[in-house]
């Protein structure tokens, strides 16, 4: 099989070592690039060259002060930043060339040059608001890349985030946009983090409407999740017709990982992309970009993952 994905890897995705006993760990990139390497998917695959993302592009939805104090923070060796959420070395660098991938991503799709990528970065962003690094995130990858993506002449942007925790953090930088549709599934039971996203949360001002929330019980699994897309998203996702869809591609639903209380299968996790791929042919001209976001147990999210991208494969032939 032809493959055109395009698929942004980078050894310094393997640093930001945020200790033994934190799960946001590169032993997560580490299983992944393995699993890829196992199954040939990397094998004749371009690598491209992009470059960390500008000031200008972060700025489009982080205030200056996150920016400064991170970059404060950095210039002091690093340190925590809650108790979820440390800097130290090099995460600043991973972080800004995790953005700048899904920009280099954005273009390469205006282009013409692929119609689908994967951005395999970490630390993950969605969590990461305007204003504060939260969550393990320090920048927004998916909403630097979809700010971008407006910038560059994309009338419309479907975000559709499937991690098991809500995308807070894209949710507030686009609540008011509506040339970009947030949408997310997520475990909601008025405590687990970030304890946001209820079905009542629609958006704000011009963005009311383009927001929705699906939220999961704690238990729900496969059948669940892909009724949540098949039912609600993506019907609104046709509504909305964009002419680029991103997903926020969190892994910590599956059934073992240790964060997460869902019991979303490998084989779930599948056909999520696929429902997603096929809406992506109907209503984007198969435009898809995936950036990574959580997912604690390393075999299983590495299995995902090469799931997903043999899947963005399949739609570029």
């Amino acid at each position: 099989m032809s493959r055109h994905t395009l698929v942004y890897r980078h050894p310094a995705f393997a640093g930001h070592d945020t200790g033994p006993y934190h799960p946001e760990h590169p032993s997560r990139i580490v299983a992944i690039d393995r699993e890829l390497e196992r199954r040939g998917l990397l094998d004749d695959r371009p690598e491209p060259a992009w470059q960390p993302a500008t000031d200008e592009q972060i700025l489009r939805v982080h205030t200056p002060s996150l920016l400064q104090k991170l970059e404060s923070l950095n210039a002091r060796g690093g340190g925590p930043i809650d108790g979820d959420t440390v800097l130290v070395h090099d995460s600043l660098d991973a972080a800004r060339l995790a953005a700048g991938a899904a920009v280099a991503a954005v273009e390469a799709i205006a282009a013409g040059k692929a119609r689908t990528a994967f951005v395999l970065g970490r630390p993950p962003g969605h969590h990461a608001t305007p204003d504060r690094a939260m969550g393990f995130c320090l920048l927004n990858t998916i909403a630097i890349g979809a700010a971008h993506a407006i910038a560059s002449g994309f009338e419309r942007v479907a975000i559709l985030d499937w991690d098991v925790h809500h995308g807070n953090g894209t949710q507030d930088i686009f609540v008011e946009h509506d040339n970009i549709y947030f949408t997310s599934t997520h475990r909601y039971d008025g405590w687990f983090f970030p304890a946001t996203g209820a079905a009542s949360e629609r958006g704000i001002g011009n963005g009311l409407g383009t927001t929705l929330n699906v939220p999961l019980d704690a238990g729900d699994g496969d059948e669940e999740i892909l009724d949540a897309f098949t039912n609600r998203i993506l019907p609104e996702v046709a509504t909305f017709r964009p002419d680029l869809i991103m997903i926020s591609a969190g892994y910590d639903a599956h059934r073992v990982d240790p964060l997460g209380g869902l019991k979303v299968t490998d084989e779930g996790f599948h056909k999520l992309a696929e429902a997603v791929c096929e809406a992506a042919r109907e209503h984007a001209e198969g435009r898809v970009i995936a950036v990574l976001e959580g997912g604690y147990h390393p075999e299983a999210s590495a299995r995902c993952v090469a799931d997903t991208l043999e899947t963005l494969d399949a739609l570029s032939i």
